[in-house]
């Protein structure tokens, strides 16, 4: 079994869940289930925020000319059904059924076509990324997946690789030597910061000022920076952990 992990910037106006997040920082939408057939997906959704953050998101899912996840840059003629499952001041949960159309395309339904059947889908959406985990069997073709996800995106959205690895214990992440699990554009992010001063304090330089250094956006280099901190300090504990005894595990 192969793990890949990759992650989808859209530009504003181009995804409605995307624009809802944007406009309210902190609010995060993870997938709790995800399931995909040739003609069908369902998928459960659970988001954490402010109140109002989560009624631009029940919005966004719910109001959408067309489903959030469908690739297509246009109405696409689908039909879709959103529900309310759960709903709490700072949580909610939505269940959404889609029955795509022969033009509508999505990330499960390529992965079906390239990297066969038996695919399971994790996903993370906050700010305007949209972080995919998929576990496959690795008898697909990785390359021929992404060249058609470049297609179906398009100018809608960046595309990034953040991680490809076999998923059983003892095997390095690509670009990574101490299997922290670093992408190159993590790992870069995370070593001009720490050469430009941004971890000094007081810092110098600001995240504005680094991002144009990398020349990125300043909410991917910030992206990149929190998935590596966030990778780096699982690792440490986990290796502490390991010392003591006990198994080490994350993610």
């Amino acid at each position: 079994m192969r793990e890949l992990v990759f992650a989808l910037e859209y530009e504003p106006g181009r995804n409605r869940v995307a624009d809802a997040l944007a406009a309210h920082p902190g609010a995060r939408v993870r997938s709790l289930s995800l399931h995909a057939t040739d003609d069908h997906l369902w998928r459960v959704d659970h988001a954490t925020g402010a109140p109002d953050a989560l009624a631009a998101v029940e919005a966004a899912f719910t109001d959408g000319d067309y489903y959030a996840d469908c690739l297509a840059t246009e109405d696409c003629g689908a039909t879709q059904t959103t529900r309310v499952l759960d709903r709490t001041d700072d949580t909610l949960v939505l269940y959404t059924d889609w029955e795509p159309t022969p033009v509508c395309a999505s990330v499960p339904h390529i992965a079906r076509d390239h990297l066969g059947d038996g695919v399971l889908f994790e996903t993370r959406h906050e700010g305007r990324h949209y972080t995919w985990r998929l576990i496959h069997s690795g008898e697909g073709d990785v390359g021929a997946f992404f060249d058609a996800l470049r297609t179906a995106v398009g100018d809608a959205a960046r595309m990034e690789l953040l991680r490809t690895a076999h998923t059983s214990a003892g095997d390095e992440t690509r670009g990574d030597a101490d299997g922290v699990g670093l992408s190159p554009e993590q790992e870069a992010a995370l070593r001009a910061a720490v050469e430009h001063g941004y971890y000094e304090s007081p810092r110098a330089v600001d995240a504005g000022e680094l991002a144009a250094h990398l020349d990125v956006p300043r909410s991917t280099l910030t992206y990149r920076l929190r998935r590596a901190e966030e990778r780096l300090a699982k690792a440490h504990v986990a290796r502490s952990v390991a010392g003591d005894g006990a198994p080490a595990s994350f993610d």
